[in-house]
């Protein structure tokens, strides 16, 4: 076993638990907003009402959560392509 793969499969690891911490709670969060306007939507099709479709609060909050939990993921993919080349060059 070489230093730079065992550096690389501790970078890699590291990268992970970092991407997936940062990942998990905005996609938690908007996971829930996104049932909640499925629900207002249901809503305003019982009421017989149109929806309006100009951007909301929580549509933007959505917006920047998924991009949160976007970037949490690619940190997590970068530490798997990390953990990768530690076994390539092994």
């Amino acid at each position: 076993m070489s230093l730079p793969a065992l550096l690389l499969w501790v970078a890699g690891v590291v990268l992970i638990a970092i991407g997936y911490r940062q990942a998990r709670g905005p996609w938690q969060r908007y996971r829930y907003l996104q049932e909640q306007d499925a629900n207002v939507a249901r809503y305003q099709a019982w009421r017989g009402g149109l929806r309006d479709r100009e951007p909301t609060g929580a549509s933007v909050a959505m917006q920047v959560l998924r991009r949160q939990a976007q970037m949490g993921a690619a940190l997590a993919i970068a530490g798997f392509a990390l953990v990768l080349a530690g076994f390539a060059i092994r």
